[in-house]
């Protein structure tokens, strides 16, 4: 499975990394078919607080990719009016490949026009434009509707990777990999939360099915 990240320059850092981390625990596990990439348009890539990191492949590797996330950033707006950056974008399809964004990058799904106007989830700096944009905004931390999944804030980033991995990986992966990461003493109710959120989209795929 790949899974690629995208990620500009400027991008929030908690939202690709903390997805970042949490899904490479599956590699880590032992699956060695598992492969998670950031994706950006340049060889490097400076996060809105000055960390600088290196990209794994660039967007025209997209396409390939089984799963997408698309973090926020700073600079999502202008993303969205580069046409050499949005270029690469249209190719994602979620008839063939799952795609979930993070707080701003809701917003680039909706320019590309693979939300369906469905409701979707972003942050609370973000929404004002992302709701002039014609998205539907709900006041949810995530929600998914086939294979697109959204998420608000940048701690719900953790209902997209359990999101991911319970579709690609099965529910029982995405329980392992949420209780690594939960907290000592809460991690019942770490796993619990998570999952309160993302089962339901899961038993509606399963009825749409």
């Amino acid at each position: 499975m790949r899974i690629s990240i995208l990620t500009f320059d400027a991008f929030n850092d908690l939202d690709s990394l903390v997805a970042f981390g949490m899904l490479n625990r599956i590699a880590l596990l032992g699956d060695k078919d598992w492969q998670v990439s950031i994706a950006s348009p340049t060889p490097r890539v400076t996060s809105m607080n000055g960390l600088t990191i290196d990209a794994h492949e660039d967007l025209g590797q997209l396409a390939q990719a089984d799963a997408v996330l698309i973090g926020s950033g700073m600079k999502t707006r202008e993303v969205a009016n580069t046409p050499a950056l949005m270029e690469p974008l249209r190719l994602l399809n979620p008839a063939r490949q799952l795609l979930a964004a993070q707080c701003s990058g809701t917003y680039l799904l909706g320019r590309l026009g693979l939300l369906g106007g469905v409701p979707a989830c972003t942050d609370l700096t973000s929404k004002p434009w992302v709701v002039e944009s014609g998205v539907d905004v709900v006041p949810r931390a995530f929600a998914a509707r086939g294979n697109v999944a959204t998420a608000g804030g940048c701690m719900a980033s953790q209902y997209l990777v359990a999101w991911l991995i319970a579709r690609l990986k099965g529910l029982d992966a995405a329980r392992e990999v949420l209780h690594y990461f939960a907290p000592v003493g809460e991690k019942q109710e770490f796993i619990d939360r998570a999952l309160g959120h993302v089962l339901p989209t899961l038993e509606t795929q399963a009825v749409a099915a």
